[in-house]
């Protein structure tokens, strides 16, 4: 299976910069989108529903921000927008899809950088989402999406001048060492352990281009389904957003 994530930073921006056309070509099985930022009756049917794929979306309490979605061949047999509790239901930041062997978990995790208060919630999501994950119990688990933060100094191109900027703060890179320690891989490192390699560059500075970006976007998977793991990939040359699609490829 080819299982990509991608946060569009706005579906409706995304399909004038050719999403559809993107889609039809890379045609994963699984598609986990992040900051749809859109309702069901501000979309096209194409949109809300591709052809080919089961969708479902997960929507805050006000429009124009955050979102997540999720379009698959495979129907799961069950579908979940939270993870059991009741604070963090309002931003549409989760769907999870139970497909009985494995899940499916994609997540749009806050960013922290707009005041102190943001930084608060942020973490406590990471603390709230980590005990979910502990609660699942011995199955296998591929976790992806936006997590908003960078986890080592490989992972920004200036880790230097971000070192008190939130999504490369101590505390939050603390999370993601505590996330692994609980037997979650970074895919993308267990096969590159190279610098220069990110998922979001800033718009306004034209980062792109120069590369001056930050890879902030993953998929983990638990030691379930290590064995299972064949590829795992940044897809540097899509374009419909200021962050790249990432995926991997695994045997289920």
């Amino acid at each position: 299976m080819k299982i990509i994530s991608w946060n569009v930073n706005g579906i409706r921006a995304c399909a004038r910069k050719g999403f559809l056309e993107w889609l039809n070509k890379e045609s994963p099985d699984i598609l986990c989108l992040q900051e749809t930022k859109a309702f069901p009756e501000q979309l096209e049917k194409n949109i809300l529903s591709p052809a080919g794929y089961v969708s479902y979306w997960n929507n805050p309490n006000r429009k124009g921000y955050a979102g997540v979605a999720v379009f698959t061949k495979r129907e799961p047999a069950h579908v979940i927008k939270d993870f059991g509790d009741d604070v963090f239901d309002t931003e549409g930041r989760a769907l999870i899809l139970d497909y009985k062997k494995f899940l499916i978990i994609n997540v749009y995790f806050p960013n922290g950088g707009t005041n102190e208060s943001r930084l608060r919630y942020k973490l406590k999501f990471y603390d709230k989402f980590l005990s979910y994950l502990n609660s699942l119990g011995n199955r296998g688990i591929i976790l992806c999406g936006d997590v908003n933060t960078a986890h080592k100094e490989i992972d920004l191109a200036r880790p230097k001048e971000n070192e008190y900027v939130s999504g490369f703060l101590p505390e939050e890179r603390a999370w993601v060492d505590n996330l692994i320690s609980y037997g979650y891989i970074d895919t993308f490192r267990f096969f590159n352990k190279d610098a220069g390699h990110y998922t979001w560059w800033d718009y306004k500075t034209y980062s792109r281009e120069r590369n001056i970006g930050w890879r902030i976007d993953y998929f983990f998977i638990n030691e379930e389904l290590k064995q299972r793991l064949q590829s795992s990939f940044i897809m540097r040359d899509s374009i419909g957003s200021d962050h790249a699609p990432v995926g991997i490829e695994i045997a289920l």
